[in-house]
């Protein structure tokens, strides 16, 4: 059956509701009044049915007309003309997405002007999310960069330390109780030549140095071991004390396995110094150390005018103020003052001593720089020292000890740091010279003899002690000249607990009435004075003559010469033993 068509009021053709009442769209406007003639604007002519393009009904939502849209009008003869077919060809239908083509492109549709469509801006384009997406990515950069430096440093640390990252965690979450010595923590640094191939005996500890200090007073020492001080070696025999790092197969209670642990032994059974840490590093990471800090600065104060040279690794230095490179410090640590064959060194004229005295300074110098803000503020260089010792140190250290040690530490001068030796030469020395008559070797040995480290432990008492008498060193000689056998032998306790050092005892030539005190020290150790006076009755006399006690007392050279005549108070009490 067929459609019946629709009936329109007049000529017009349309589209009806279904209330039959016909709507049309002149520019984008709904007329339903057909009493009134409808004519397109460009027409002036009779209305016929193909002057008025008729438009679909719109519905909220659906098929939303394009807004100022003119109609399309065809030419008297019915023939659609060639601009406004051109123009239906470009305009697209009302729910087509507009094409990119021709955003803001204006159409030529019957002399009728449109309004150009505005142009979608990216939203991704705009100033503030440029910005916003730039810094996205700077950060996203950085989080990568500091994760591979976190990384890259924590890999470095533990290869040092032995640790991980749940002993890292723990560490630094519960923290870490330092081993200590009297209320001192002492650290063994001992340095060899492993790194260097062409390097005779690279594996002996040529430099041996004990870093202490005090974490309540805030102060320290760094006290050089010569390298050459004969001592005995429960498996090796008497060897130089370099030699026990070379010990393999050493294993005892409360000491590391090893050389190292060799090593801490003789030095708490020889020298009376408990070692707390130990660092072993070879001297290729002291270079690489130095470097990483871009340098240190040292002092050099050589006897010689022209400064000092050593023939043997052919560094030059003038007195004064120098920065030194990592190869120089290298030189120096390892300069002596050998000769050469038509080569002379100068400005070292203590040999080993002038080396570890040379030693001592370059590492508090390191210390000071690795510790100074403009090291701690660069990533580079932290991570270049650390990695200068990841593969060149071994220690039995962890993290945890790192940390709380940095903290311990902390308010120490390094500047103030005391450095020291064992001396040699000169008044009252603590070493002489001894060759072997085995092995025919070089060495050092006790003023009092080999094997008698008495004076050598009282050294380590003097520099720890917070006794005025023990800090001053004195030395004692005493000469038995009453009628009392093992008198001098007695009084010997008595003076060593008060912190004295009885170097020697003796009879005199002949019994003396009365008590002499013979004072070498001029002046130098008012507190040891002051308490010998009071510990023993007798005279007191700077002078070695005007009686024949005081010319007996001059052929002693320790700083108090006691001759004990025959009113020596032998029923006197010990007194208390000195705290150390």
């Amino acid at each position: 059956m067929d459609r019946q068509k629709p009936r329109v009021n007049g000529s017009i053709d349309g589209f009806m509701r279904a209330d039959h009442k016909p709507r049309y769209f002149i520019d984008g406007v709904s007329q339903q009044s057909h009493k009134q003639p409808l004519r397109p604007a460009a027409y002036d002519g009779p209305l016929t049915s193909s002057s008025i393009r008729p438009q679909p009904i719109v519905r909220p939502g659906i098929n939303r007309p394009v807004p100022n849209r003119p109609p399309i009008v065809n030419d008297l003869n019915g023939q659609t003309r060639p601009e406004v077919q051109r123009a239906q060809s470009l305009v697209p239908r009302l729910n087509d997405r507009q094409p990119a083509s021709l955003i803001g492109t204006s159409l030529p549709t019957n002399g009728i002007t449109r309004r150009p469509l505005k142009t979608r801006k990216s939203k991704w384009r705009s100033p503030k999310r440029i910005a916003l997406s730039s810094t996205l990515v700077l950060v996203i950069g950085l989080i990568g960069f500091g994760l591979w430096f976190g990384s890259s440093l924590l890999s470095s640390v533990n290869k040092v330390f032995h640790g991980n990252v749940f002993s890292d965690a723990n560490a630094l979450i519960n923290g870490t109780n330092l081993k200590e010595s009297g209320g001192r923590i002492n650290i063994l640094l001992a340095g060899d030549s492993v790194g260097d191939p062409n390097h005779g005996g690279a594996t002996l500890a040529d430099s041996i140095m004990v870093l202490s200090f005090d974490p309540q007073t805030k102060t320290g020492f760094i006290l050089s071991v010569p390298r050459d001080l004969w001592v005995y070696i429960p498996s090796m025999g008497h060897q130089k004390i370099n030699a026990t790092n070379d010990v393999v197969n050493f294993s005892q209670p409360g000491y590391p396995s090893g050389g190292m642990g060799q090593l801490e032994q003789v030095l708490n059974t020889d020298l009376g110094i408990p070692i707390d840490y130990y660092a072993l590093i070879d001297y290729a990471a002291f270079k690489d150390a130095v470097n990483a800090v871009g340098g240190i600065t040292i002092n050099i104060q050589s006897p010689d005018p022209r400064g000092i040279y050593d023939a043997y690794t052919h560094l030059k230095l003038p007195n004064g103020w120098v920065t030194l490179s990592g190869q120089q410090a290298l030189d120096l640590a390892r300069a002596r003052g050998d000769g050469a064959a038509g080569d002379v060194s100068y400005g070292l004229p203590n040999s080993d001593f002038s080396r570890t005295q040379h030693q001592r300074q370059m590492l508090v110098a390191l210390f000071k720089k690795a510790s100074s803000i403009g090291v701690l503020s660069n990533p580079l260089k932290v991570t270049s020292l650390f990695n200068a010792f990841s593969s060149n140190i071994s220690t039995d250290m962890t993290i945890g000890d790192v940390i709380a040690l940095e903290k311990a530490s902390s308010g120490v001068d390094l500047t103030k740091l005391q450095s020291v030796t064992y001396s040699y030469g000169g008044i009252n020395p603590l070493l002489k010279g001894y060759v072997d008559p085995v092995s025919g070797q070089d060495a050092l040995i006790p003023s009092l003899g080999l094997n008698n480290f008495t004076q050598l432990k009282n050294y380590y008492q003097q520099l720890t002690s917070s006794n005025p008498v023990v800090q001053e060193g004195p030395t004692v000689t005493l000469l038995n000249a009453s009628n009392v056998s093992g008198l001098a032998s007695k009084e010997k306790m008595v003076l060593e607990n008060k912190g004295y050092t009885v170097t020697s005892i003796a009879d005199a030539s002949t019994e003396y009435p009365s008590t002499l005190i013979v004072n070498n020290t001029n002046g130098q150790k008012p507190a040891a004075t002051t308490a010998i006076s009071k510990l023993i009755k007798g005279n007191v006399t700077t002078t070695t003559t005007g009686s024949k006690e005081a010319a007996e007392a001059a052929n002693y050279t320790t700083d108090y010469v006691i001759v004990m005549g025959q009113d020596w108070n032998n029923s006197k009490p010990n007194a208390t033993p000195v705290q150390n």
